[in-house]
């Protein structure tokens, strides 16, 4: 009877979320309001005039900036997920980028010029380089390989990621654009500075729950580094060689890693082009208000946050159904295929406005730009988060915060090249722009969608297995 209520209750309980995953949501969700409110402001800071509060910077200039600023706070976590692996431990690593990226926020609120714009990213690149990997490995460490709860898991804290998304522009952008902005002799000086101290706030406020309730929630996870040299029994150290099996599920993550540069190029117009169309070409009035442009960043998280839910309900559904889930590249090919979707929605807005922002006649309705974010989210929740949860699940254990890093630098190529599609659409124009990339996107999600069977083949035989009774 007793052993019968035992039984019961580790069911019931395996059912739930450890509370762990709830404070990494949190510490998560202050992170992405910090980042968020900040790069929702940066572009329109860097290209509005001095006498409305900004640089003055060429369009095509700032979005190569925001680019490379975007791009490479994807790659320094090769660096910091190395340091962590090896000296010093993933919770550690966590609270040194938090501060770091607190610090650059702050330079950026301190002063306006180009100098401390540069001093603030840098510090901010550097943060995030510590951050990030380890605080999406330390989500995986939560749960055991094969425990079926991992893609769920990986969604609701994808949901703490765009919970801070969509909160931050909107907060940050009615302190820019209504609190702290000024009408001077028929102009407005926005105030962008206090948008950046409260992005410094949010990271504050994440910093202190993690660090206070960390102990309490994760216990030893985390607290020490994976990947030294163990020692053998006889007192010396050792070198642990890959397997076959884990030296091809590392060449499978690189393989990911290639096709995802190519969704996050498209997807990253969002911050850059996407803004400024929007800014000079979409009808942003309802009700007689103008909307901030910088509050349309929230139109994406809003739909994860509605849709994280759904999306993490059919991936249980189906791995408890006879036919077994789908493959993690067939969801990735899926989703980029609907990204390349909601491009080619756009250009139907750009045919009635065209690109020619000195002769705009008509501009495009709220609704397709819109559209093209809810077709832009459904390809990320696709994507992202079970990419996160791919690796965390397949990497060898000795590289388990260098190898998120490297699935994150994947961000760092396409950043780049998002900053200079983005730079393109000034000389090209939108059409040409937006028309390549969603077309290339689509043809590439269909390639990744015929490799889809022989990159399962290679991650095991478990693996292959759940492959066939999904096809």
């Amino acid at each position: 009877m007793d052993a019968t209520m035992d039984r019961q209750l580790n069911s019931k309980q395996s059912k739930k979320h450890p509370p762990g995953l709830y404070l990494l949501f949190m510490t998560e969700m202050w992170e992405r309001f910090s980042y968020y409110g900040m790069r929702a402001i940066l572009v329109l800071y860097l290209t509005k005039s001095l006498v409305s509060g900004g640089l003055g910077m060429k369009e095509s200039t700032a979005l190569m900036l925001y680019g490379f600023f975007t791009g490479a706070v994807y790659f320094t976590p090769l660096i910091g997920g190395y340091l962590s692996d090896r000296f010093l431990g993933q919770r550690l690593a966590v609270t040194i980028g938090g501060i770091t990226m607190a610090l650059g926020n702050i330079v950026l609120f301190s002063n306006q010029s180009f100098t401390a714009v540069y001093i603030g990213l840098g510090l901010l690149i550097i943060g995030n380089g510590f951050f990030k990997p380890n605080i999406s490995t330390i989500v995986g460490e939560l749960y055991d390989a094969k425990d079926k709860r991992r893609d769920a898991a990986f969604t609701i804290f994808y949901m703490g990621i765009n919970t801070g998304a969509f909160f931050a522009p909107l907060i940050i952008g009615f302190i820019t654009d209504k609190w702290f902005a000024v009408h001077v002799h028929g102009v407005i000086e926005y105030g962008y500075k206090y948008g950046f101290l409260a992005s410094a706030i949010g990271m504050i406020i994440g910093q202190i729950l993690f660090n206070a309730l960390g102990n309490r929630f994760l216990g030893e996870i985390g607290k020490k580094p994976v990947g030294k040299p163990q020692a053998s029994k006889s007192g010396t150290t050792q070198n642990q060689k890959m397997t076959k099996v884990e030296k091809n599920r590392t060449i499978v993550i690189f393989i990911l890693a290639a096709f995802v540069v190519f969704f996050w190029a498209g997807f990253e117009q969002a911050g850059g082009a996407l803004s400024i169309y929007t800014d000079k070409f979409v009808d942003r009035t309802l009700f007689g208000w103008e909307i901030p442009t910088s509050w349309f960043q929230s139109v994406n998280p809003l739909f994860i946050i509605l849709l994280a839910p759904v999306v993490s309900m059919l991936w249980v559904k189906l791995s408890n159904s006879k036919r077994g889930d789908l493959p993690v590249p067939t969801k990735m090919a899926f989703g980029m295929i609907l990204l390349g979707a909601g491009f080619i929605v756009l250009l139907f807005a750009i045919m009635q406005t065209g690109s020619d922002d000195n002769h705009i006649t008509t501009k495009a309705n709220i609704l397709f730009i819109v559209f093209t974010y809810l077709l832009h989210t459904i390809g990320e929740l696709f994507l992202s988060p079970v990419g996160l949860s791919f690796v965390s699940k397949y990497a060898p254990v000795k590289f388990a915060s260098l190898l998120m890093a490297v699935w994150m630098a994947s961000s760092f190529v396409a950043n780049l090249l998002a900053g200079q599609l983005g730079a393109f659409t000034e000389t090209m124009g939108y059409f040409e722009v937006f028309s390549v990339i969603g077309i290339a996107v689509i043809v590439l999600g269909l390639i990744l969608l015929t490799l889809s069977k022989k990159l399962v083949k290679m991650l095991g035989e478990d693996e292959t297995k759940e492959a066939k009774q999904a096809a």
